[in-house]
């Protein structure tokens, strides 16, 4: 890190590169904080429920807190590798392009619009 960073000082125009370096170590470490605390929040009821059980032998493991508390720990496994897709900038592109909903306006290339509209009086019938 430090040869990048002195080799930004000796290259005239490196502010830009310097600047997308740092965007991207804050990119990086908000990803690690997300992901820590998605983590911690997941993880935490399944080892609550490890807690209740070392301290109260008559517990089982068949209770339907103990698979709530499970599910909560697989969903974290499961939604951990979207979290780092959709912070990857090609990724989050082509998942944005998957929403049906939300459609990237084309403008046309030579400047005119093609649009077609139709007027309809009130009152009138068209038969």
């Amino acid at each position: 890190m430090y040869f990048i960073t002195m080799a930004g000082h000796s290259a005239a125009g490196s502010s830009t590169a310097q600047t997308q370096s740092h965007h991207i170590q804050i990119n990086v470490i908000k990803t690690m904080i997300l992901v820590s605390a998605f983590y911690a929040i997941a993880w935490l009821p399944i080892n609550i429920y490890y807690l209740f059980i070392i301290l109260d032998p008559n517990l089982t493991y068949v209770a339907d807190s103990y698979y709530a508390a499970m599910f909560m720990a697989f969903i974290y496994t499961t939604t951990n590798p979207f979290i780092y897709a959709t912070k990857f900038n090609p990724v989050k592109q082509v998942l944005i392009r998957m929403i049906p909903w939300k459609k990237s306006s084309v403008q046309p290339i030579d400047g005119t619009e093609t649009t077609r509209t139709r007027t309809v009086r009130m009152g009138t019938s068209y038969m």
